[in-house]
């Protein structure tokens, strides 16, 4: 059986069924050309080699494909896999900081590969993620403020990057969030707004993005709705008044 492209090994040259190491799983009727093969291009056929011979991932760990290698990482035993920490292919490394322990994922913190320091950033404990914080690449530190102690997070309050900004602004202790009420990305604002206590959202009503006025209408009480009902913003303006209604509402049946 065949499907896909014409078999050729990863180099592009023929396979020999006859000179492959593996051929004794041929004959067993685990392996076969155009089907499932560890030295194949098509990676689709190496997956499915591995599928029928798991046993054969820690072997297939030096194969000089990276795509082999990284296919076996995923079967390999963990014990085998510290060295490919140190393997030529990023994904090859970043697959093996996924499956070991968390500790060794500190090894490739300074990574060169962007997508090898975000698999740090997902493996590292909560308690570790302030190792990243000033990484140079922002996705990186926006998954490290996403999964690092609320604690953590003043430290980037001031962060180059609005996204990581925002992520600070809905995990950070509510003790620190209003350094963030004057951030100059109206989303990041907009996200303090809605975990503002009420007791300090006039410190926003007066927000210049309408945005953020509307969050503030959403919750605001008494004097602030009043304050918003003159909004320029009609939407802003009958979101408050709506506000209000429903809140006098709720005191008379109260």
């Amino acid at each position: 059986m065949s499907d896909g492209p014409e078999p050729i090994d990863w180099q592009g040259k023929a396979l020999d069924c006859g000179q492959c190491q593996f051929k004794a799983r041929g004959e067993a009727g685990k392996c076969g050309l155009g089907w499932a093969c560890a030295d194949e291009r098509y990676s689709k056929r190496v997956e499915r080699f591995l599928l029928l011979n798991p046993d054969l991932a820690d072997q297939c760990l030096t194969h000089p494909n990276f795509e082999v290698r990284a296919l076996a990482a995923r079967r390999a035993t963990v014990f085998r896999l510290p060295p490919l920490l140190d393997d030529p292919d990023p994904e090859v490394r970043a697959i093996a900081i996924m499956r070991l322990p968390a500790v060794q994922a500190r090894r490739r913190l300074k990574d060169p590969d962007r997508g090898v320091r975000t698999a740090v950033a997902y493996r590292l404990e909560p308690s570790d993620q302030h190792l990243l914080f000033e990484d140079p690449d922002p996705f990186v530190r926006v998954v490290a403020a996403r999964r690092a102690e609320p604690g953590m997070l003043p430290v980037l309050s001031g962060d180059a990057d609005a996204e990581v900004r925002k992520v600070v602004a809905r995990r950070v202790p509510l003790a620190w969030l209003e350094a963030l009420a004057t951030d100059a990305d109206p989303l990041v604002r907009r996200t303090v707004a809605e975990r503002l206590p009420l007791s300090r959202l006039a410190l926003m009503v007066s927000d210049e993005d309408m945005r953020v006025r509307h969050v503030v209408a959403e919750r605001a009480k008494d004097d602030l709705l009043l304050r918003l009902m003159g909004d320029p913003e009609p939407l802003i303006a009958e979101t408050a008044r709506k506000r209000l209604i429903e809140l006098e509402a709720a005191h008379v049946d109260g």
